[in-house]
């Protein structure tokens, strides 16, 4: 896994061990369910975020970003960050893992990367928001985040299933997810 300071500094204080569908915010956990398709450009998408309409992208990673990426449930989160943060971050770890694992069942490889930020709103409460995106990388398009190590702003991590084991299958809301992160 690749990720910034402030991502590591979020993974060395969080308890990220049995993960599992309850973790998952309803309306996310039907958006893994609903698994992944792919677009008439060969993008790999998640087919509960998929626009019904094609919209026109510049290339396959714009594309992936853009259908893929959403903010994370965190409404009914306590607004405090030392409370917020590690619930928040269990929430799209939670997710990043079911979806990967769909990805990898659904493709038969590994290919598609999850990408997790964590930043304050710029609002007048500040409160600790997140957004997760899905994309594969490609040889000929430039990563997603080139230089994410160097992001000051949020937090931020590339993670592949590679770097989470046993994950097990969502379809069983008490499954166990159990994440080997390293920093």
């Amino acid at each position: 896994m690749r990720s910034n300071p402030r991502m590591r500094e979020i993974l060395r204080t969080t308890d990220v061990t049995e993960l599992s569908g309850r973790d998952i915010p309803p309306v996310f956990l039907e958006v893994v369910e609903r698994g992944w398709s792919l677009t008439a450009a060969g993008g790999r998408v998640l087919t509960g975020l998929r626009p019904e309409a094609s919209g026109t992208y510049v290339d396959r990673l714009a594309e992936e970003t853009t259908i893929n990426g959403r903010g994370m449930t965190d409404y009914d989160l306590p607004a405090g960050p030392d409370e917020r943060t590690p619930l928040l971050f269990r929430r799209c770890l939670a997710y990043v893992c079911a979806c990967l694992r769909t990805a990898q069942e659904q493709f038969g490889d590994t290919r598609v990367k999850a990408y997790v930020s964590l930043s304050f709103a710029d609002t007048e409460e500040a409160l600790l928001t997140s957004n997760v995106t899905f994309c594969t990388p490609l040889p000929d398009v430039r990563p997603y985040l080139p230089d994410l190590e160097a992001v000051t702003d949020a937090a931020v991590a590339e993670i592949s299933l590679e770097d989470v084991e046993d994950v097990e299958d969502v379809e069983d809301r008490s499954a166990r997810m159990n994440p080997r992160l390293s920093s």
